[in-house]
């Protein structure tokens, strides 16, 4: 069982930051984690991708969030981070941490943060 666990979430005024931060915790029982990402949802809208990571380092980011914001990750700490900047109303949402890999026993898993609300507002 993975536990993905977020941290970072708050209200900001339009235009300022914030960094999200999710670690995945196991028991010690990770062998590693594949694509770590971050998805978000709106009040009426569907989950959607806001940026993913491979454990290489290779970068998806949705048009919405370029130039903005920045995905990163420690492989050492199983953790990976939202940086976001220039935040504006329209990127309020819960903000869900996602991850998926293969552990000691060689089953994969997939698993989803609890989520963290970010308010973007005057």
């Amino acid at each position: 069982q993975v536990q993905l666990v977020e941290s970072g979430g708050g209200l900001v005024q339009p235009g300022g930051s914030l960094r999200l931060s999710c670690t995945a915790t196991a028991s010690g029982s990770i062998l590693s984690i594949n694509t770590m990402g971050w998805y978000r949802q709106a009040p009426g809208n569907q989950r959607e991708l806001v940026a993913t990571i491979t454990r290489r380092g290779t970068r998806t980011l949705a048009d919405s969030v370029k130039g903005r914001f920045t995905i990163s990750r420690d492989n050492a700490k199983n953790t990976v981070y939202l940086q976001m900047n220039s935040l504006k109303p329209e990127d309020t949402a819960v903000y869900y941490c996602n991850a998926g890999g293969k552990l000691y026993s060689l089953d994969d898993f997939a698993s989803w943060g609890q989520g963290t609300q970010v308010t973007v507002s005057s």
